[in-house]
């Protein structure tokens, strides 16, 4: 008689991955109304009970998958102002195609990183990365205005990662651009980074 065939055990850091893995799929298809430590542990081809070597809870799946869902956006932010060149404001405008792109691309993430629910399941490494984000926000404005008075960089600082964010996330919730094509929504987005960096330019008292 063959002997039954034994699922081959996760080496260390395999169940982790795994587990994130899929729960990021889980979330893309169901959201997180339909995101549970169970299912994620079916697809990962484990025991319910596994997932607690690794994730206490379903909150600390979900901080771990925004907390690279941070890592990400950075690292796309970033990608963008590289391509723009050494110019402070085209770096700003390429920042912010970043941020449009990675949110256009992962639009549920993105919704997980900014929900007011990532409160209840933040933890200390979530924090950072979300801060990392916005600090390089933060540098890619001041940039663009550095003789202005701490005052002004400020709001601007505010107002420059507002237009991003508002019109991306008016972009994914259907409200703006529905009925324009792909190039013509690109073309929308860039528009609205364009006239945001000249705002900040003027504001900034800047030539």
């Amino acid at each position: 008689m063959a002997r039954a065939k034994t699922a081959k055990p996760y080496h260390h850091g395999e169940l982790r991955e795994a587990l994130v893995s899929a729960g990021r799929k889980l979330m893309e298809e169901r959201g997180l109304r339909g995101f549970t430590l169970r299912e994620c542990a079916r697809r990962a081809a484990v025991s319910h009970a596994a997932p607690a070597h690794h994730f206490a809870s379903i909150d600390d799946l979900l901080a771990e998958i925004a907390t690279r869902g941070y890592h990400e956006l950075t690292a796309a932010m970033s990608a963008e102002a590289r391509r723009s060149g050494n110019d402070a404001a085209a770096r700003l405008v390429g920042q912010g195609v970043g941020y449009m792109a990675f949110a256009a691309a992962n639009p549920v993430l993105f919704q997980l990183m900014f929900s007011r629910e990532a409160n209840r399941f933040e933890t200390p490494e979530l924090a950072e990365a979300a801060k990392s984000a916005y600090h390089l926000h933060r540098e890619a404005v001041e940039a663009v205005i550095p003789q202005a008075s701490g005052e002004v960089k400020e709001r601007m600082v505010d107002f420059a990662w507002a237009s991003v964010h508002g019109f991306i996330t008016l972009v994914l919730e259907g409200q703006l651009g529905e009925k324009d094509s792909s190039r013509a929504l690109k073309a929308r987005g860039l528009a609205a980074l364009s006239a945001m960096v000249e705002a900040v330019v003027r504001a900034g008292g800047e030539p």
